[in-house]
Order: C-alpha cells, then structure tokens, then sequence
C-alpha cells in the first residue's frame, strides 16, 4: 500500500509538519503531492476513479472498522484541521474515494500547534496507525521512534520555560 499526502502549500516546509517523517521512513512506499484548487493531479483521479485507493478523514465512513483489503493507496490530507476540511470540499474527486476513518489506540501526542481537534491525530500519528492495521509493524515502530523525537524539542523548550517562570 502507498501512502499519498496531499500536502497544502502552506505545510510544505514546516518544522511543525509530521509529513515530512513519513516521507523519510516510508521512502518509495510515500509520496507527497502539493493540493492544488484548480490543477487536481490527473494521476491520482484516475486512480480514484479506478477504485482501490482510500482516504483516510475522520467523520461517516464507509465501513465502521477500516477494512483495507485491496486497497493500493491511502490519501491523507496532510495540512491543517481548519485547510483539510477546505481542500476535502473543493475536492470532488476526493469526495468520490472511498473513505475510511481511524479508530486511534490512544489520544493525540501531537504538541506543535494550538487548537488541535481533541479526537484527531496528526499526519504521522494516522500513517503509523495505518501501517499497524496492514501489519508493517517495524515502519510503524521507526516512524513513532521518529515522531517522538520530533514532539521532544518542543517539551524541553516548555520545561525549560515554566522552570523560569
């Protein structure tokens, strides 16, 4: 299974972006392709329209419990709460794709930006999530070890900070 991250070009460079994690383990087996309103990647369309490919968003999905057998790709919209719903409604290919929603194992430890959704996971948080479901644990292991890392700047920063205080 391929992972696509529709990627908002504002995200695109972020510290704060787990994206870019994913890209780094997964390799081949990811890529990113910057949304584009007008300019929808004609690719993934067709793909879409083929069947097969899955797009991971919280809320009605099509199945209660993600079955991802014979899906060849997850498209995970990797921006922003507040821009993932503006890119998912003017996207009409996107609102053709299957849909799939996680059922997380734990809460959110995604701590770089304020206002987070209280149930939502960020982009790294939902692929690691995905490569457990379809059991390629050690990916899933390495992009956590990866992700963590990257929560743990932050954390010290905030110690640091309220120490003084």
């Amino acid at each position: 299974m391929k992972i696509t991250l529709l990627t908002h070009a504002k995200e695109i460079g972020k510290r704060s972006n787990t994206g870019r994690l994913v890209l780094e383990v997964l390799g081949d087996a990811a890529e990113q392709i910057r949304w584009d309103r007008l300019t929808p990647p004609d690719g993934l369309v067709r793909e879409i329209e083929a069947g097969g490919v899955a797009l991971v968003y919280p809320g009605l999905s099509d199945e209660p419990c993600p079955d991802l057998r014979g899906i060849t790709r997850c498209i995970l919209i990797d921006s922003t709460w507040h821009e993932a719903r503006k890119i998912h409604q003017r996207s009409p290919y996107l609102q053709r794709a299957r849909r799939i929603s996680l059922q997380p194992a734990m809460p959110s430890r995604y701590n770089l930006r304020k206002n987070q959704k209280e149930a939502g996971l960020c982009t790294a948080e939902c692929v690691i999530q995905l490569l457990r479901d379809v059991g390629r644990q050690a990916q899933a292991d390495r992009l956590e070890q990866l992700f963590l890392a990257h929560m743990r700047p932050l954390q010290a920063c905030q110690t640091r900070r309220s120490d003084h205080d």
